[in-house]
């Protein structure tokens, strides 16, 4: 078998698994969209009014759709030997790329203002919304619950709020052992429980190796792809001539 046979077969390979990979994706968010409800059943802390506003379904099939086309096109000029689709899928996955990278780079760059973004728009939204907003009191106590933690960034954001105008107290997660003791201001200031922004930090720093290999990875997949389409491209480019 010859080098551009060999790299021919491996390119038609990779991109049948990519389309396949789009099709059970898309399948899923068919599945989603028509069966929702025995589908959100598989994720405790949602609920059936959440997944209208947070439509999974429409997400994982436009995906699914996107992975399909771009392993057929792939797929199909690797067999034909058509120079105009491996052109176009080598300038396809070279904007996917450029994407990511542009998006990591603007994520190193504001990192710093992560915190203050999201405190802007998660903060009101607990004073205003939380113990009145069924959909966004179910989430933050699944959240707070999990992570062992209170608010955003402590349990004063909680003061003032709709919750404890009407009840007094700040949420039970607040305070350690609340089953015990009520928990009030002074409860919840004793008990020092961190903000799940911390929490959620701590996590994603622990998994950093696991977060840095899955992008190098990625990564990788798509350099190979774009160095196999350019070789296959090239070669019957000078094959022509």
């Amino acid at each position: 078998m010859g080098c551009f046979t060999f790299v021919k077969v491996v390119m038609v390979v990779f991109n049948l698994l990519i389309c396949l990979a789009g099709m059970c994706l898309a399948a899923a968010g068919i599945w989603v969209t028509v069966d929702g409800d025995s589908f959100m059943k598989i994720l405790p802390p949602f609920t059936d009014d959440y997944q209208n506003h947070v439509n999974v379904g429409i997400f994982s099939i436009t995906i699914g759709a996107v992975m399909t086309l771009l392993g057929l096109l792939g797929c199909c000029g690797a067999q034909k030997e058509s120079k105009c689709l491996l052109i176009m899928f080598f300038s396809i996955v070279l904007i996917i790329c450029i994407a990511e990278t542009a998006a990591a780079i603007v994520a190193l760059v504001y990192s710093s203002y992560t915190e203050i973004i999201l405190k802007a728009w998660a903060t009101p939204g607990l004073k205003e919304q939380y113990g009145k907003d069924k959909i966004l009191t179910n989430l933050w106590n699944s959240t707070m619950t999990t992570l062992q933690c209170c608010g955003f960034s402590n349990y004063t954001d909680f003061s003032e709020s709709y919750y404890y105008e009407q009840n007094g107290l700040y949420p039970p997660t607040c305070c350690a052992g609340s089953e015990l003791f009520p928990c009030d201001e002074d409860n919840a200031d004793f008990s020092n429980v961190v903000g799940c922004f911390k929490q959620i930090v701590q996590i994603v720093q622990s998994k950093i190796s696991i977060v840095g290999g899955i992008a190098a990875g990625v990564t990788a997949i798509e350099l190979a792809a774009m160095g196999v389409s350019m070789y296959l491209y090239c070669y019957l480019d000078k094959k022509a001539t």
